[in-house]
């Protein structure tokens, strides 16, 4: 099968890419698979396992597509332009978008259900492209990994939930302490500003768990399950897809901050080999690129993905 798949930002990112490492890890799967996978991607791209093509923003999308390509694999929320080749979308954010192709996958079945839909594909990513989790290191802190200037990622909650412990430490990894939404001289409350995969897995190699009280619907959540690899229970809010992904055996969820406080005291409880064995079953690339491949024959098929 040629699989285009269309991104408008760059098909990698070093210090930051949701999205942009989802979308690599599928394309890299699915070539493993023995598909061609062609990349439509913007300027500064590069991929070392298919084919890039630069997109040109002032041309129309179905301009761009090659000939020899079979299905199309729109990422894009407010994607609304006609193409004549099959294709699929994915939801990756809330959109408020209100004319979502027919084809549209999301990335929870919390986020699809938001959009009346059950059609989506949890995110998977690459475990042998991360560094090996030490699970019998020392854990010496908590850690919050998201924007931590976007209010809705809620470090401030975060950050009370340090206070109101006795002695525990928290390390934010995507802010710094002096935007207004994530401001404290909290001497426990560390800020480290965006940071590389190396040394994200140091911090998550060394954190008792994820703090992640996010206040709106998270679709999915990549910090849950990064976290979750390196053996860092999740102590989080209910909200979006966070009940969908974190069962009571790898972490806790509330919407009261003193039975957060009080769950981060027996972090211990958790194992950490039962988090980290969970999010490689469950979420890895290629269990994502299967079912991806299962939205494809659909379409292809010619059979819509829309909810009956």
């Amino acid at each position: 099968m040629n699989v285009l798949i269309f991104l408008k930002n760059k098909s990698t990112s070093i210090l930051y890419g949701g999205t942009e490492r989802v979308i690599w890890y599928l394309g890299k799967e699915l070539n493993k698979m023995g598909h061609s996978v062609t990349f439509l991607v913007n300027e500064g791209s590069y991929c070392d396992f298919a084919k890039v093509i630069i997109y040109n923003p002032n041309l129309s999308l179905e301009s761009q597509i090659p000939e020899y390509i079979d299905i199309v694999h729109i990422n894009d929320d407010y994607f609304t332009e006609e193409i004549s080749k099959p294709l699929v979308v994915t939801i990756h954010g809330n959109t408020e978008n209100s004319s979502l192709h027919p084809n549209s996958i999301f990335v929870s079945k919390n986020h699809a259900s938001r959009y009346n839909s059950d059609n989506f594909v949890h995110n998977g990513l690459d475990w042998d492209a991360y560094k090996k989790p030490d699970l019998a290191s020392r854990r010496d802190s908590f850690h919050f990994l998201g924007n931590a200037a976007w209010k809705v990622k809620n470090v401030k909650g975060a950050i009370n939930i340090i206070k109101k412990s006795k002695t525990e430490k928290l390390a934010v990894m995507g802010g710094t302490r002096w935007h207004p939404n994530t401001f404290t001289v909290n001497n426990r409350i560390s800020f480290l500003g965006m940071v590389d995969d190396t040394k994200k897995a140091e911090v998550m190699s060394k954190s008792k768990g994820l703090l992640f009280p996010v206040t709106w619907h998270e679709p999915f959540g990549l910090a849950i399950t990064e976290s979750l690899f390196y053996g860092c229970p999740v102590f989080g809010s209910t909200f979006g897809s966070l009940p969908e992904l974190v069962s009571k055996d790898v972490g806790f969820l509330s919407s009261s901050e003193d039975e957060l406080v009080d769950a981060i005291s027996n972090s211990e409880n958790f194992s950490k080999e039962k988090c980290s064995s969970y999010a490689v079953e469950e979420f890895n690339s290629k269990k994502m690129a299967i079912r991806y491949l299962e939205k494809y024959e659909t379409v292809l098929n010619k059979k819509s993905l829309i909810k009956r």
